[in-house]
């Protein structure tokens, strides 16, 4: 392997997870990393902030003297054994910092001088991430997309996982969608969303597919924002619109919002999983309020509360379905219509999830898709 990885092999070491050392320091690496790198620093915060300060202030040689001066034996040692501990697990990896520079060279040479060998990534964190952006650029403009559409329940993200041709815009931002699709773990940072997006992307090899299938998304998940290209070029692109019963669409939103929810609450956090479950429910109610008005919300907010309380699973879910549907009908429902009837001229395809389904593979075998 060479000492040196450059651009030509950035997008290899993404698809294929390729572990990555990153010697940033941590208040770096917590703004932004990628999913295939651990964070063994060789300068903690305030070690970076002071080497920072004194080369601004007397250049690059003064900086490596107060780096030195910081850096005693021990702490010397102990980043040695972490990065060979990680180096024994993963003996392929790579090494980078911030851009590529003084950190990344001096931890090479260090790991060097002590018999390990690892390749450092010329232009560091800030050239992979440039390389990222860049493929989401190139996706936005050169990518044949298919919207997944359909009413709230129908089902949309089921669907698109189970497509060989498909990128998981809510799974990237770990949110289900809606005022409703808030999961026990925080979302990532925007960086990193956007990261992990370009990665699928690229994991997809996206400039061989005829078509690239992405579900229907305002430009926010949750907290975060969907690149603006990205966006607007799905907004231009053919809609596969998904229709379902609203007695398929109530079981799905039971399932994935209220059983799949209160499960991933007590893997994380078990003494306060009803708790803290109930408070996200109601939480998210209350975010639709000044649209359902007063008297909605507080109807809707009773059945809630009965189907928390409920002592046996059966009558919980039945509650919960009643609010479900009546949420659906009332809210949702007309806000699609409304919303679909304004691109009705971008949809190719209408049908439930088996027509759409066997339509969606025969689509890179036809031109019949504009």
């Amino acid at each position: 392997m060479p000492a040196l990885i450059k651009q030509s092999g950035f997008a290899e070491l993404f698809i294929k997870d390729h572990p990555l050392l990153d010697v940033r320091a941590p208040g770096e690496f917590k703004h932004g990393a990628f999913p295939n790198a651990i964070n063994l620093p060789l300068l903690n915060d305030e070690q970076r902030e002071a080497v920072g300060i004194k080369y601004k202030q007397s250049g690059q040689q003064a900086a490596i003297a107060t780096g030195e001066q910081l850096i005693n034996a021990e702490e010397k040692l102990a980043r040695l054994t972490q990065w060979q501990s990680f180096l024994r697990i993963n003996p392929h990896a790579l090494l980078y910092c911030f851009r590529g520079g003084l950190r990344s060279e001096i931890s090479q040479q260090w790991l060097t001088e002590n018999g390990n060998r690892i390749a450092r990534i010329e232009g560091g964190y800030k050239a992979l991430r440039r390389f990222l952006l860049d493929t989401l650029e190139e996706v936005a403009n050169s990518s044949d997309f298919i919207i997944v559409a359909g009413k709230t329940g129908s089902g949309k993200t089921h669907l698109i996982n189970q497509l060989h041709n498909s990128v998981d815009l809510e799974g990237c931002a770990h949110h289900r969608g809606s005022a409703f699709g808030r999961r026990s773990r925080a979302q990532p940072s925007q960086i990193n969303f956007e990261n992990s997006l370009a990665i699928d992307f690229l994991k997809l090899c996206f400039k061989n597919l005829k078509k690239l299938f992405l579900e229907d998304e305002s430009r926010s998940i949750g907290s975060l924002s969907i690149p603006k290209n990205l966006h607007v070029a799905m907004g231009d692109s053919p809609l596969a619109v998904i229709e379902q019963s609203v007695e398929v669409r109530v079981e799905t939103i039971l399932h994935d919002y209220i059983i799949s929810n209160y499960q991933d609450y007590r893997q994380c956090s078990p003494e306060h999983a009803e708790e803290l479950f109930a408070d996200s429910l109601l939480a998210s109610l209350d975010r639709i309020q000044r649209r359902l008005g007063g008297e909605n919300t507080a109807q809707l907010r009773k059945i809630m509360n009965d189907a928390l309380a409920a002592t046996d699973e059966e009558s919980a879910n039945s509650l919960h379905r009643n609010w479900i549907r009546h949420l659906l009908e009332s809210y949702y429902d007309p806000m699609y219509d409304y919303q679909l009837s304004k691109k009705n001229h971008h949809v190719v395809f209408r049908g439930d999830s088996d027509e759409f389904l066997a339509w969606a593979a025969r689509i890179n075998d036809s031109s019949d898709v504009p």
